[in-house]
């Protein structure tokens, strides 16, 4: 299963570990078919560490999941917070929404905190791009860079 980001910086092929991760791999999935996360800002962008999206607000402190309520974390060994790897971003154990982020370079820290649920297969010269934007105020980007849109590849919710 995998997905592509299409940003105004470029496009981020994301493979999704929908098996490994069912719960979060549906919401993602399913904001992704519904258009919820087109037009959302990357509103926190700090090198050498991550990226994050997913709020339609823009603020960085709203986004609601398909489930329509905060969801469990989902752990595995086999996923780890490695450069490109997608995860959700959360306030607290068991409070995943819709933001999520992808990180730059390995976070070993992060593991067993937030649940990765994907990894960037393509478009590593994008994230490089990406982490390069300088940023004011709350690592916020200077030069906006947005989510224009989500292309699904296969997706495995569609018959449900």
């Amino acid at each position: 299963m995998s997905v592509t980001i299409h940003t105004t910086m470029g496009d981020l092929k994301v493979e999704i570990a929908c098996e490994v991760v069912p719960v979060t791999a549906y919401n993602f999935m399913a904001l992704c078919a519904s258009g919820y996360y087109n037009g959302c800002l990357f509103h926190r962008n700090i090198p050498k560490f991550m990226i994050q999206t997913g709020d339609p607000t823009g603020t960085g402190k709203g986004g609601e999941s398909a489930y329509k309520e905060k969801f469990q974390d989902e752990f595995s060994d086999d996923l780890k917070h490695i450069r490109g790897s997608v995860s959700m971003a959360n306030n607290g154990p068991n409070t995943n929404q819709s933001q999520f982020f992808i990180c730059y370079k390995d976070c070993p820290h992060l593991n067993k905190k937030y649940t990765v649920f994907g990894k960037v297969i393509h478009g590593f010269d994008v994230l490089d791009a990406m982490e390069k934007v300088p940023t004011g105020p709350k690592n916020r980007p200077i030069s906006p860079i947005k989510i224009r849109n989500i292309t699904i590849h296969a997706n495995p919710i569609a018959d449900e």
